[in-house]
């Protein structure tokens, strides 16, 4: 709200409950607005009077004078005020609100501040008011350093204060800038922003949904929506043909670094379209937003290029997950043929029951100890391993079991169990060399890949691989429509029930669904999903039969979607969308690992508000009111 408004509010305020500044009766604070942010003063406002307002950041006692560093959302500027001109400095409070009147002038070159844009000039103050003081702090605000330190509980139970802090105001500044490209590239490209409803139907689509009691008539729900999905293919049955929106969604399920049980996604969906077109607007978006902001804000990140695309099946073979992590090129490598008929029997009988062996290059692993060794293998069992088999090239003071016709020499436990031509080829396969680990897993598919997914990463890590200034974007296409469900004996949607197969694959709709691929696709950055979409059904049998395959009865189909089913009888359009994750962008975008320090007011563990003491008991009478009993 500008200055001159909030003046207008309080006259009205004042005329209206008759406030006065006598004595004895309510104050309204007076003091003297600023004319100018602390951030934005620079040489040429040298010698120029200005009134700043902002909290105290510092104060430091340096004898003859006592220094201010002033700090509003712009930045911060040092402020001198000598104890000879002034009584009580020491009043003033670190966190403190102050209004300062001073003059601007150039700093000694012995005190010039690089590390501030505001280092070169100072401003000795004239006049000083103290607008709201601060108690102690839990937490000192000014030392980063320190912020490391402090509990996450207690930091966001004070989240008012963190956000003082100009690393975190940062954050949230690039938030908003983020938000306002998406609008403006939408927006120029004849979109419309639709809010679609908060409070809806219980229709769940993956993760359990956050249920509200529908007071007039006890035992019916509300729910929040786990995505707006259902409405915005809706919106194209409308006609509206382009929509998009920054949307807040709710999921109740387990949180992780990059999950939190309210978040905001962007929302877009479109018409008279086909994957490829759908494809190529995610991407402009992408590339355009991303590489304006990185511009802008000077973050430290490469270009956005155009996007490898993968299939899932490749990306679950090459890289062992649908979620690779693409800024470093390791790939999976398969030595199944090449083992079946060894000596080895952990590999022959895992070949023998249907399994595969695969292993992974770990660059320079070579130094690694037996003990280090073991660590790896550990690491390995967290994600359902047996085991972990090695091979070692190197380093030249090891005894060696094999020497190659290339010359490069191995150690292992397990090299007697093979000949000759089998560890040329385990050589030919992994492209080892000097230094390197080889490391092996032997289980089923799924198994093999997980845990190879899992070690993949860590090798990036620890062989340092990753550049942390890369942001590296990928497609990720062709999932599977459905995953077979083994502890409910059911199919699962891949994605959501609402994804359109491949029309080459619908005949294998009652002999074979796992072959049946989805028009679905995940833009994946950094090892994170950070945008999922599809294209969608929109014929009203093809989405029956859908849900006759999910094992969703007809009665329950009525139940919940028979809006859906209706709206697709009435000349529904080929329609598709995505819906990337603004809060894992800027987690992204700031180099982070977890997205609660990018959102405003984030939850901890357990979906807990330490803010707002949320979730919070509600009294008996409230019970009484929705027709619920406590048990």
């Amino acid at each position: 709200m500008k200055i001159y408004l909030l003046d207008n509010v309080l006259k009205k305020i004042s005329s209206v409950l008759n406030i006065s500044n006598e004595k004895g009766n309510l104050m309204i604070m007076e003091y003297i607005k600023r004319n100018v942010f602390s951030g934005n003063l620079s040489i040429k406002d040298i010698d120029t009077t200005v009134h700043l307002n902002g909290w105290v950041h510092k104060v430091r006692d340096l004898g003859g004078l006592c220094f201010i560093d002033l700090r509003d959302y712009t930045g911060i500027v040092q402020v001198v005020l000598n104890p000879e001109n002034f009584n009580h400095l020491s009043e003033i409070k670190t966190e403190s609100c102050l209004s300062i009147t001073g003059k601007v002038i150039k700093r000694h070159e012995d005190n010039i501040n690089n590390k501030i844009p505001t280092g070169e000039i100072e401003v000795i103050a004239t006049d000083y008011k103290i607008i709201s003081t601060s108690k102690p702090l839990p937490f000192q605000i000014s030392d980063e350093d320190e912020m490391k330190k402090v509990n996450e509980e207690l930091r966001f139970k004070y989240r008012y204060l963190d956000l003082r802090r100009p690393s975190v105001y940062s954050i949230i500044a690039l938030r908003s800038a983020v938000l306002k490209k998406f609008r403006n590239f939408f927006d120029s490209k004849g979109f419309l922003e639709i809010e679609t409803p908060i409070i809806t139907k219980s229709t769940p689509e993956g993760a359990r949904d956050y249920l509200i009691p529908y007071r007039i008539n006890p035992g019916y729900f509300y729910a929040l929506p786990q995505s707006p999905q259902q409405y915005k293919q809706l919106l194209m049955v409308g006609g509206v043909e382009r929509y998009y929106q920054i949307a807040k969604c709710f999921r109740d399920e387990s949180q992780r670094s990059d999950r939190q049980p309210e978040f905001t996604q962007l929302d877009v969906e479109m018409s008279f379209v086909d994957q490829e077109e759908v494809l190529n607007t995610a991407e402009e978006m992408s590339i355009t937003v991303i590489n304006e902001i990185i511009d802008e804000f000077k973050l430290p990140k490469n270009p956005i290029k155009p996007f490898k695309r993968i299939s899932y099946h490749d990306a679950i073979s090459k890289y062992g997950s649908d979620k690779p992590d693409l800024r470093f090129d390791l790939e999976l490598f398969d030595i199944t043929p090449h083992v079946k008929n060894s000596n080895f029997g952990v590999f022959k009988n895992c070949i023998e029951n249907g399994g595969i062996v695969k292993g992974i290059r770990f660059p320079n692993g070579a130094k690694y100890s037996k003990k280090e060794i073991l660590q790896i293998e550990s690491f390995c069992k967290e994600f359902g391993a047996k085991g972990l088999a090695w091979i070692a090239s190197g380093p030249e003071d090891a005894e060696f079991a094999y020497t190659s016709p290339s010359g490069l020499k191995l150690r292992s436990p397990i090299i007697k169990f093979f000949k000759e031509e089998e560890l040329e080829l385990i050589i030919q396969e992994s492209s080892l060399e000097k230094n390197d680990l080889l490391c092996f897993i032997a289980d089923n598919q799924s198994t093999v890949h997980h845990v190879l997914g899992r070690l993949r990463n860590y090798i990036g890590e620890h062989a340092k691989l990753i550049n942390e200034r890369d942001l590296a974007f990928c497609w990720v296409l062709d999932f599977p429509l459905v995953e077979w469900n083994e502890d409910e004996q059911r199919w699962d949607s891949s994605h959501h029930p609402f994804t359109m197969p491949h029309e080459s694959d619908l005949q294998y709709i009652d002999t074979d669904p796992s072959k049946i691929r989805g028009q679905c696709y995940d833009i994946v950055c950094n090892g994170f999903e950070w945008a999922s979409g599809s294209i969608r059904i929109h014929d009203p049998k093809i989405q029956q039969k859908i849900f006759h395959l999910l094992g969703i009865s007809e009665e329950i189909q009525n139940e919940r979607f028979r809006h859906l089913i209706e709206a697709f009888e009435y000349g529904a359009p080929p329609h598709g969308g995505f819906a990337p994750g603004i809060d894992r962008l800027l987690m992204l975008l700031t180099g982070g690992n977890n997205i609660k320090e990018v959102i405003p007011f984030p939850k901890i563990a357990g979906g807990q508000d330490p803010l707002m003491n949320a979730p919070s008991l509600i009294d008996a009478s409230q019970w009484a009111e929705i027709g619920l009993k406590k048990i």
